[in-house]
């Protein structure tokens, strides 16, 4: 296992976890991924598998339709480090453009057709 280590842009928001080499990510269609355009982790973490540090309150969450994703987001510099997902609520999937020593463009990317569900 290796440890990860991820944030936001301007640094209020931190988190780690430690997984295996990342070698794939997901992107997701729905209306707000398509959005983000983020490449997200294909895994999901439970919250006892990811540290997150927030300074002064940073953390912003953003909820639409059901209400059962959490889309969270940096206050200071409107980055999404990471969601908890709709199909595990309570689990975190991460932002991986957000790991400063992984290059999302050297993934192999699937699609997730959030859109239809």
């Amino acid at each position: 296992m290796d440890k990860h280590l991820g944030s936001c842009h301007c640094g209020a928001i931190k988190f780690s976890f430690n997984y295996r080499e990342i070698t794939s990510g997901v992107r997701c269609n729905c209306s707000i991924c398509k959005r983000k355009g983020a490449v997200m982790s294909k895994f999901t973490l439970s919250p006892v598998e990811i540290d997150i540090d927030v300074i002064n309150d940073a953390l912003g969450t953003y909820q639409f339709g059901t209400n059962i994703a959490k889309h969270h987001f940096c206050k200071v510099c409107g980055i999404y480090p990471f969601h908890q997902t709709m199909s595990k609520p309570g689990e975190y999937r991460v932002n991986l453009g957000c790991i400063d020593i992984l290059d999302t463009n050297t993934l192999k990317i699937d699609l997730f057709d959030g859109k239809d569900l």
